[in-house]
């Protein structure tokens, strides 16, 4: 049994504890927030759904979790400024570690989980959990397989609506210190799928801009990723569509097909052309109605830990895709594009051209 530490009972957390219920091999053991309501919360949910009553531990400071010995594993699900800070104390306190996107607000910071963890041989499993779900399996097999032949193009769409109290109800919201800019928050997911469908990047440009000035973040992003293997990678976000979500996009472009996603829950396959395989188109509309992801990455997190085999998402991977964005970022500050590797970069970077900006 692989006893679980919950470290932040908000809004995100209530999908982990429905996640976990479905497992024999996990128990909610332990759950840690700075409010005594959320964290009763989070333990009437898992009862709830578990259908018993356990004796579970709570910690409004995570670090006496930590150091529980009767913990063997956490899920940190705190806002983004604390996740490499949290993530770090529960490595050096032996801890696996499931990790809620993004890994962390800076380079060197991911780079620190990511050492830290292959020295304490503990797994790091980071929540972009759209690659578990079997559509985007099928997408990514497809691509690795050549069916769409040499692909020149893919193309993310973020378009959502972020309204003025969606910033004023917490106020780490939209700022570059603790919530980490647009792309970071809402991007990030697509921006993710891009990265691990076309592979290497070698250059980044892009443009950010801020038109709501009661945040310090973006609300407007686009960026033009060039790959290894010669393709272009597109990104376009923005959360300031009327009156409200239009939703996300994912199209792939290659000289023998392609394919287009989309819809309200991701998953409507609004194009798709494999030149001699309809077999294919066939089986990606099969898989379209799969959703869930959410136990497909739990499963996997399970294998790591009783089997110790590697996950599809690692503190490596998720280093990736921050460096696509962190990268965006870094070029619409210097107003270049970026040759990767991304030496250094921290969302506070950006506060500081904010401060320059408004003395």
């Amino acid at each position: 049994m692989i006893r679980i530490g919950l470290i932040g009972c908000g809004y995100i957390s209530k999908r982990h504890i429905q996640t976990l219920c479905l497992f024999d091999e996990i128990s909610l053991t332990a759950v840690s927030d700075l409010q005594p309501t959320k964290m009763e919360a989070a333990i009437q949910l898992y009862g709830e759904k578990e259908g018993m009553n356990k004796s579970i531990t709570r910690h409004q400071d995570y670090q006496t979790m930590l150091q529980d010995p009767n913990v063997d594993a956490v899920i940190i699900c705190t806002l983004s400024s604390l996740h490499a800070e949290i993530a770090k104390k529960a490595l050096i306190n032996d801890k696996h570690i499931m990790l809620e996107k993004p890994i962390a607000l800076s380079l060197k910071e991911a780079t620190d989980l990511i050492n830290l963890s292959k020295q304490m041989k503990k797994t790091v499993l980071v929540c972009h959990q759209l690659r578990y779900r079997p559509l985007l399996q099928k997408v990514k097999d497809i691509v690795e397989r050549g069916y769409l032949g040499d692909l020149y193009l893919g193309v993310t769409s973020i378009r959502l609506n972020r309204s003025p109290a969606y910033y004023s109800s917490a106020a780490w919201k939209g700022t570059w210190d603790q919530d980490g800019g647009m792309l970071v928050n809402q991007g990030v997911h697509l921006i993710d799928l891009l990265v691990w469908l076309l592979g290497d990047m070698t250059s980044i440009y892009g443009e950010i801009v801020t038109k709501d000035k009661r945040k310090e973040t973006e609300d407007i992003g686009v960026g033009m990723i060039s790959f290894n293997n010669g393709a272009k990678g597109i990104i376009e976000a923005n959360t300031m569509i009327k009156p409200k979500n239009i939703g996300y996009y994912l199209s792939l472009f290659g000289d023998k097909g392609s394919i287009c996603i989309g819809g309200p829950q991701f998953n409507k396959l609004e194009h798709c052309y494999i030149e001699h395989h309809p077999e294919l188109v066939e089986e990606l509309h099969e898989q379209s109605e799969d959703l869930n992801e959410h136990e497909l990455m739990y499963k996997d997190f399970i294998a790591s830990i009783l089997m110790k085999q590697p996950v599809l998402v690692n503190a490596e991977e998720a280093k990736r895709t921050m460096e696509a964005i962190f990268s965006v970022y870094q070029s619409s500050k210097w107003q270049r594009p970026i040759t990767l590797p991304l030496e250094s970069f921290s969302t506070i970077d950006m506060l500081d051209d904010l401060k320059r900006n408004h003395p």
